[in-house]
């Protein structure tokens, strides 16, 4: 009899023990969750938002049909923050806005998202801005939104002060890296290693679900102490490394599922011969190899004086299709197409919504196929650009 007393009472002991250790539980577990930080809980909510994403991947790609861009460009801060990739969403969702260019390798040299490459991870090369690039391109593909990434191919400081014999040198002392008026360091375009390394990125990066590869910084520096930089180019041009180089990247990237895309200066669509501004930038060149060739006709960024303007900055529609009529005419016959960077930033004039409207209305007037809206801090106003019916 003692015994059966025994065996109940312990079992309502237990039951009570259960219920006061699920309460205390239940308490320190409400407590923490109000304790996180906000940053805490939205970027829970942003990998939980990715996650859905992901899982909505198809698991077989195929290369998207060709379109005509009509995009903006975001950094890596902007395209990895949640809020504001659903403000730019909600913008391409009103307006005739199809197309985002996004950077997943800056001026800095960082790769900027979580990369798996092996040379990237034992150098220290990678700034993760982007948590989840697949889930994003995911996201942005559910919008129907054509996806560009943006890599600084030679420009890269990074890369330059972590393997010195990569680097550009100082002509006055070979010993040392030289420098830009930034103090950036720059790799050297004639290197075949750095080559391999910009089409490994490009790969990855298709691999991740871009549509198109564009490559930006393809040229030598353009400022600084340009009489110590020290070339070693093997003999060749440098026009004739950049075009060596453009040939390389081409057939690197003919199996994968993207298009690819190089951005030039702007002056270079009224260059011709051997003229390659001494940097290594011929459009000729380009179009031979690239889907698309991407002249930035910034009218802020031409002198006084071109076509009789003071002041060219104040003349978006003339300065912006004269410079693309006249690269149209060197893409004749070619596999490159032309699409412009536009100006959509105060410089030299204020660009409101008049004068971001008139250098489109000048793109598709000389024939150019595309453009895209370039505003180094993601500000876009909506001016100038149409609205959806």
């Amino acid at each position: 009899m003692r015994y059966n007393i025994g065996m109940s009472f312990f079992s309502q002991k237990s039951i009570w023990i259960i219920f006061f250790a699920t309460a205390i539980f239940a308490y320190i577990f409400v407590i923490t969750l109000s304790q996180m930080t906000v940053a805490q809980i939205d970027e829970l909510q942003i990998m939980s938002e990715f996650s859905e994403y992901s899982l909505r991947a198809p698991s077989i790609r195929i290369k998207p049909q060709p379109i005509k861009v009509k995009g903006l460009y975001l950094t890596a801060y902007s395209a990895g923050s949640s809020k504001k990739i659903d403000e730019i969403i909600n913008f391409l969702d009103r307006t005739e806005l199809n197309s985002i260019v996004i950077d997943i390798k800056d001026y800095s040299g960082y790769v900027l998202y979580d990369s798996n490459l092996k040379f990237v991870n034992d150098n220290k090369l990678k700034d993760v801005r982007i948590k989840n690039l697949r889930a994003l391109i995911a996201k942005l593909k559910t919008h129907n939104i054509y996806t560009i990434a943006r890599i600084s191919t030679f420009q890269d400081p990074i890369l330059a002060e972590t393997k010195p014999e990569w680097a550009i040198k100082s002509k006055s002392n070979p010993e040392q890296l030289w420098r830009d008026k930034n103090n950036l360091a720059w790799v050297n375009a004639a290197r075949p290693e750095i080559w391999s390394y910009t089409v490994s990125v490009a790969q990855e990066a298709s691999k991740a679900g871009f549509d198109e590869i564009n490559l930006d910084y393809i040229r030598f520096p353009t400022d600084g102490n340009m009489k110590d930089i020290l070339y070693e180019l093997n003999g060749r041009k440098r026009y004739e490394v950049m075009g060596d180089f453009f040939k390389y990247f081409s057939e690197a990237m003919k199996d994968e599922l993207v298009y690819i895309s190089a951005d030039l200066f702007g002056l270079t669509t009224e260059k011709g011969g051997e003229d390659d501004m001494m940097i290594g930038q011929r459009l000729s060149d380009a179009v031979k190899y690239f889907d698309y060739v991407c002249p930035m006709v910034y009218p802020s960024h031409y002198p006084s004086g071109y076509l009789d303007f003071s002041n060219p900055a104040d003349h978006p529609y003339e300065v912006v299709f004269n410079a693309m009529r006249a690269g149209q005419k060197q893409a004749v016959g070619q596999r490159g197409k032309l699409r412009a960077w536009v100006q959509a930033f105060n410089m030299g004039a204020i660009y409101d919504g008049d004068k971001i409207r008139a250098q489109i209305d000048a793109v598709d007037k000389s024939g150019a196929d595309g453009w895209i809206l370039w505003n180094a801090r993601n500000v876009y106003s909506g001016e100038g650009i149409e609205i959806n019916s």
